[in-house]
């Protein structure tokens, strides 16, 4: 029987490398003709993802997954990029050269006539690796783990560009992006996308989307039918929705602190059903210390049980946010000692452990899409704050667009914002006031997620066809 290889880069992020192995995992599981190869770009700075690989590789050795580490190359200088995003797209260029020897020497020592390489996936800012697959003559297709509406604003930043007069962050008029039914306001746009260098960078790979033979996109039909049916057209390559794709085990299973883990779940197995809210800012969620204390006097409003993953900025560049040393420094005065027994203030989180509990009755988050997916899976509604990247889109999307989640802020910029502690306090209220519309919504897309992906299900025929398409490239 013959067998297919794929060839994986992703970006160096654990919300871009959690997707793409579990992509990996959804394969081989559908198919186990397949076997895939994950090529790691080494950020030094960000030990949290080794652990997680060395995780994933040692439980990956029966599901024919393979890392590899890339070998270690020059950082990008100072005097070439001007913030994180650049740093990373040119030190994403610069393996160009280790990626093709890699696969090289894949081709060359392990495989034969009947074991092929059918296809390299390259996360949304790797396309610099397409003219690598190019040159080895080598089907290149895009894995998307974001929604489809950002495909949409992706994909549409080609045409905008040749139309815009002024720069994106001086509009003073909403834009009309494929997949959005309503006009979007430019101040719900990606902040890097509203910077020089960020907006280049995103020109850069929406370019590059259009040179691929497909992309792969981490959502499903019934959540985004509008986005999905607007952003396929002739001009773009095939889509395959195929989604939800989430690791529903979660750092619970690699994570090294395991004992925070086991408090936090053995406290909220002492609460009641659906009475818990849950505050989480994603993995590089960090937030000012005049807001943290506006979220902790808006928390004693509301009257309310809670989990409050709480993080610090890290103290080394590019490096992820840290766990706070002293929470007493940066919260109210006697705050934690007045949320004995009501709440829990903690730093690194099992976060898809904590939304599967049953105590769990609303999530305030960030809105990045791997956590949306999370939380429409498990049932729980989201009141929206979103911090960076594409999240202001989309929680638009989420309560604009779907009605599946409950605004917090739609537009809030770490900085130059603060919402206030009434407005924590209203947030909490109606998030949790359990006969509202929208939780009735997300029980419903709940169910949708899991049909999606059985058997006749919408991505479970997707997933088929791009199975087809692989093998018959």
């Amino acid at each position: 029987m013959t067998k297919f290889e794929v060839v994986f880069i992703t970006s160096p992020g654990i919300g871009h490398l959690v997707p793409v192995v579990e992509f990996a995992h959804h394969l081989i599981n559908h198919d186990p003709r397949f076997s895939a190869t994950i090529l790691i770009v080494t950020m030094p700075q960000r030990p949290i993802l080794n652990t997680y690989i060395q995780s994933r590789a040692a439980t990956s050795t029966s599901t024919n997954i393979k890392f590899i580490h890339l070998p270690i190359v020059d950082p990008p200088t100072p005097d070439q990029y001007e913030s994180s995003f650049g740093y990373s797209c040119l030190l994403i260029e610069k393996h160009r050269p280790h990626v093709k020897q890699a696969i090289t020497n894949l081709m060359e020592t392990e495989l034969d006539s009947d074991r092929r390489l059918v296809g390299i996936i390259t996360d949304m800012f790797c396309t610099s690796m397409i003219a690598v697959a190019n040159e080895l003559h080598i089907p290149c297709y895009l894995y998307f783990p974001s929604p489809a509406t950002f495909l949409g604003f992706m994909l549409h930043l080609p045409i905008l560009d040749t139309q815009l007069t002024t720069e994106l962050s001086e509009l003073d008029t909403e834009l009309v992006i494929p997949g959005f039914v309503n006009p979007i306001s430019p101040s719900l746009l990606p902040s890097i996308a509203l910077e020089k260098e960020g907006y280049s960078w995103f020109l850069y790979h929406g370019r590059k989307y259009f040179e691929t033979v497909g992309i792969v996109i981490n959502t499903f039909h019934d959540l985004e039918p509008y986005a999905l049916n607007s952003v396929s057209t002739s001009q773009v390559p095939p889509i395959y929705p195929i989604g939800p794709i989430l690791d529903l085990v979660g750092p619970a299973q690699w994570h090294p602190d395991q004992a925070n883990h086991e408090r936090i779940m053995k406290w909220l197995d002492d609460q009641p059903p659906a009475t818990v809210v849950f505050l989480s800012f994603g993995s590089q969620g960090c937030l000012s210390e005049s807001q943290v204390r506006e979220i902790a006097f808006g928390l004693e409003l509301a009257e309310v049980r809670f989990v409050w993953a709480l993080r610090e900025p890290s103290k080394a560049k590019f490096a992820l946010p840290d766990d706070h040393m002293s929470l007493e420094k940066v919260l109210p005065n006697g705050f934690l000692e007045r949320m004995t027994g009501i709440g829990l203030v903690c730093g690194w989180v099992s976060q898809v452990s904590i939304l599967a509990h049953k105590a769990i009755g609303g999530f305030i988050s960030h809105c990045g899409w791997n956590s949306i997916l999370e939380s429409l899976w498990h049932g729980i509604p989201i009141a929206t704050w979103p911090v960076y990247a594409e999240q202001q889109m989309n929680a638009f999307e989420m309560v604009k667009e779907l009605g599946l989640a409950i605004e917090m802020r739609l537009d809030y910029r770490e900085g130059s914002d603060l919402v206030s502690a009434k407005e924590v306090e209203r947030g909490i209220k109606r998030l949790m006031n359990y006969d509202d519309e929208v939780r009735q919504k997300v029980k419903e897309m709940s169910k949708k997620c899991k049909v999606a992906k059985m058997e006749n299900g919408s991505s479970y025929a997707s997933l088929g066809a791009l199975i087809e398409k692989l093998v018959n490239s």
